[in-house]
């Protein structure tokens, strides 16, 4: 690799101070006209109580449909008008709003931010709009082996926690949603403190220095609440759930590790030359390439709560799901058992670091890799090393992690479908 494109991920990172104690992280780039901002605040559907489920998901949709004086219509013709990107998005473990702008339009997109934070209309018109939309979604999903999977996956494997529950919630609990509960949630989650910000494009540290409070300083300024520490994943071997389908699909899954863990560059590497490498990965080669079971299967590492999950996924014939769980059990243990072998290792490297200066090809997606190291309390110069940590890596060491991360007997699964013999 040249040295230009092996320094290409080394962003110029400025952390920013604003008056009042508002930090963000900057990446100042002025050769487009444009500029992106991300922030973020812990919670989003954890906070959610039981019997409210997906109501911070409604909050996030509500809030740019009408603030102040604007209507839904009127709101969005003013982000038309100015050529803005603005939106919030509710998770499962935190709650983030972004947008992107020309630098001649960014007043206009704090205001417009500010106002969708502070002065949500939640008019009756829109709530029943947002309603609707959430209830056809939910639905809809619920349709499909994937979700009716997706969903009984993570309520097994956290049957007392938030995570187990959808993040837009069901049905039921959509139908019943007050508007005093939307109002509540974004009450509880939009604050000044607990907040983590960062920027790209075309801004001046100094110019974004001032924007911070002009956007955020109209939010209450304690913290949201802590959201419930997860516990530990809880396996519960195999379920099935009964659905009419000819395909069957098959969500599995373990614990993995924490971000801050050391071994995090070495099972992004096990992980890549298990299940993550498309058709060079060791799952495809036996499960499709070599029997023809399915047209692809993969897994990788799932994050909340700054930690890791093993997650994957699988869909095929009903009569087939049996040998494709059983062959994805064998190449799991046999992984954990011998390791990568050195040219799997060296393949692998190459793309982790090869790829990684494709995350930085426009404002939007360096603003939102920024708030992802914020979120994970990474150091302001994570990046600079994640080459050097990755080259470092011996087969040795990478057949060691393999043996750490990879918990045969761990593996949890879950299959939507007709699958026989199961």
């Amino acid at each position: 690799m040249s040295d230009a494109a092996n320094t290409a991920h080394r962003l110029p990172i400025r952390a920013v101070e604003a008056p009042g104690g508002l930090t963000a992280w900057l990446v100042e780039d002025h050769s487009v006209p444009v500029v992106s901002l991300a922030w973020a605040w812990e919670g989003g559907a954890s906070l959610d109580p039981a019997e409210r489920s997906g109501a911070s998901a409604m909050a996030a949709a509500l809030l740019t449909e009408g603030a102040g004086d604007l209507r839904a219509a009127e709101f969005a013709d003013a982000l038309r008008d100015s050529a803005i990107g603005l939106g919030f998005e509710a998770q499962r473990d935190g709650f983030e709003g972004a947008f992107r702008a020309l630098s001649t339009a960014l007043p206009e997109a704090v205001r417009l931010a500010r106002l969708a934070m502070t002065a949500p209309r939640l008019d009756a018109d829109a709530v029943e709009r947002v309603r609707a939309r959430a209830v056809a979604g939910v639905r809809q999903a619920l349709e499909t082996p994937r979700g009716q999977a997706g969903r009984a996956f993570w309520s097994a494997a956290y049957p007392d926690h938030p995570v187990g529950r959808p993040v837009g919630g069901t049905p039921e609990s959509l139908a019943a949603m007050p508007v005093e509960a939307i109002r509540e949630a974004i009450a509880r989650q939009l604050r000044r403190g607990g907040l983590l910000v960062a920027a790209a494009g075309d801004i001046t540290p100094e110019d974004l220095a001032g924007l911070l409070p002009a956007l955020f300083d109209g939010l209450p300024p304690a913290a949201p609440p802590p959201p419930p520490p997860l516990p530990p994943f809880r396996a519960f071997g195999r379920k099935v759930v009964e659905i009419d389908s000819p395909q069957s699909t098959a969500i599995f899954g373990q614990p993995g590790l924490g971000v801050d863990d050391p071994d995090w560059e070495a099972a992004q590497v096990v992980l890549r030359v298990l299940a993550g490498g498309g058709f060079t990965s060791r799952l495809m080669q036996a499960v499709r390439v070599q029997r023809g079971l399915t047209y692809g299967i993969g897994a990788g590492l799932d994050v909340m709560f700054r930690r890791a999950q093993v997650i994957g996924s699988v869909a095929t014939e009903n009569g087939r799901v049996a040998e494709t769980l059983a062959v994805t059990q064998e190449e799991w243990a046999r992984m954990a058992a011998e390791g990568p072998t050195a040219e799997e290792v060296d393949e692998a490297v190459a793309y982790l670091t090869g790829s990684l200066p494709l995350q930085f090809t426009d404002t939007r997606r360096i603003a939102g890799t920024l708030l992802a190291m914020r979120r994970n309390r990474r150091p302001i110069d994570w990046l600079d090393g994640r080459t050097a940590r990755l080259r470092a890596l011996t087969r040795d060491r990478a057949a060691t992690v393999a043996a750490r991360l990879l918990k045969p007997e761990a593996l949890s699964v879950v299959v939507a479908g007709r699958p026989v013999g199961l």
